[in-house]
């Protein structure tokens, strides 16, 4: 891929010889349904993390001319879009199983507990008042409590990375997707990359 920038407050750059730069080659899908490169992928969701959440993205894509001619160029917006929609959809289907895997373990998590106070309040009032009662409740109470670690944090910690993850595709599945074609000429190629200079990281 060419060189890659992002200028203003809201606007994600991208520079490439080939639209084909953008895609997996091996991919047998028609152009709209293509995935993206992992390259391509990884920066825009990178520079995209980085951007205000409450501005709307703009994905501005640097092509030839030539290449901004060809039919796939009109369709570039709708394969960025498809893509991260499909992207938005596989993220929300991870954290509805994780929740749904949550839930399970808090069911188990709270029988376990339940039987744990239980069988504490036995073991005191059967050992009372040999110390070894207390000793046998707060073991069971520790128990309990351990095998509602995993639930406890799902709902307090895991979900918010995929949710934050999810929020960031729906977002670029927003994306207004532009195209600035530049000349071919050489002066002007030479022009334009010293000009990319002043903005690349």
């Amino acid at each position: 891929m060419g060189d890659q920038s992002r200028t203003g407050e809201d606007a994600i750059e991208i520079r490439i010889e080939d639209i084909a730069q953008l895609f997996q080659s091996l991919d047998p899908f028609p152009f709209r349904e293509k995935d993206l490169s992992k390259e391509a992928e990884e920066f825009i969701v990178g520079w995209a993390r980085e951007l205000p959440t409450d501005h709307p993205i703009r994905i501005i894509v640097h092509l030839p001319q030539t290449q901004a001619s060809k039919p796939e160029a009109g369709e570039l917006g709708t394969a960025l879009t498809q893509f991260f929609d499909y992207r938005a959809r596989i993220t929300m289907l991870e954290l509805n199983e994780l929740f749904r895997v949550g839930r399970r373990a808090l069911a188990i998590g709270v029988a376990i507990l339940s039987g744990c106070v239980i069988a504490g309040q036995t073991a005191v009032a059967s050992l009372a008042p040999n110390p070894l009662g207390r000793v046998v409740q707060e073991s069971l109470m520790i128990f309990g409590w351990v095998a509602n670690w995993r639930p406890i944090e799902i709902f307090l910690y895991d979900w918010w990375p995929i949710a934050r993850r999810r929020n960031l595709y729906q977002r670029l599945a927003r994306a207004e997707v532009k195209l600035r074609p530049y000349s071919n000429d050489q002066e002007d190629r030479v022009a334009y990359e010293r000009a990319s200079l002043r903005v690349v990281r």
